[in-house]
């Protein structure tokens, strides 16, 4: 069932939103090479307990961690550790979700570390681009699936593909709620159901210079593409209005 929620839910979720916005505008601004991947989920994890708010990844299914940290090949669900340090020239998809006052947030973002290439330079920004794609679709009286068109047209017509394996999806009172958002268009004739005001999605692009094809590894979390191609990850948790879609993991 995809839940409608009232002016008062969307703030508390809004709310959630700008702990993940502040903390991942810190990371955007601040990251740099060996750093490890750990430091950065310990650093989120003390500005989400400060800010009042719970780590919504940790424990969430057994994920050992309160970030995903995906780095180059990696495309999502990247296990923070101590190992692992950033290098000038990676790229770093930092998903994260939060829990305040029983509402969710959840919003990601792919950074560079030092100088990186053009080939990935490129492709974070056709990723993001795509996501604000997508995200002027999301009105009230359009379909799903025009969401999720719009965003495969897009990506397709600059020559990467979009993950099919993981998709985005309704937050609220749940970090997973219907619908799943894919960000291409399913097969068949329909283009899902219509948006209403007051729906909530996290719209998340992700995208890869090769094939879209991925693989689990052995830790059971991190995606990774199958080509060992680049990949990049954006996302924004958004409430469905009868105009532009108003976007909640922003800070204002």
């Amino acid at each position: 069932m995809i839940v409608i929620r009232s002016p008062q839910e969307i703030e508390k979720i809004r709310n959630s939103n700008k702990i993940v916005a502040e903390i991942l505008g810190k990371f955007e601004k601040g990251v740099s090479a060996g750093i490890s991947t750990l430091e950065l989920d310990q650093l989120a994890e003390k500005i989400i307990r400060d800010r009042g708010g719970v780590p919504a990844f940790k424990g969430y299914r057994d994920f050992p961690a309160s970030v995903c940290v995906s780095l180059n090949e990696q495309v999502v669900h990247g296990i923070p550790s101590k190992k692992r340090k950033l290098k000038n020239g990676d790229i770093a998809s930092i998903d994260l979700g939060v829990l305040l006052d029983g509402y969710f947030g959840d919003s990601a973002i792919t950074i560079g570390v030092g100088s990186i290439s053009a080939k990935a330079r490129k492709l974070m920004e056709v990723t993001k681009d795509a996501l604000y794609v997508g995200i002027k679709e999301a009105r009230a009286g359009n379909h799903l699936y025009q969401i999720s068109q719009a965003v495969q047209e897009f990506v397709e017509g600059h020559g990467y593909s979009v993950v099919r394996d993981f998709v985005g999806h309704g937050i609220g009172t749940s970090l997973h709620e219907e619908p799943q958002v894919p960000n291409f268009k399913p097969d068949g004739n329909g283009m899902g159901p219509i948006l209403k005001k007051g729906m909530v999605l996290a719209i998340e692009p992700m995208v890869n210079v090769g094939s879209y094809k991925v693989k689990v590894l052995k830790d059971n979390w991190t995606a990774v593409t199958v080509d060992r191609q680049l990949s990049a990850h954006f996302e924004h948790s958004i409430a469905v209005t009868d105009g532009e879609a108003d976007i909640l993991s922003v800070l204002n």
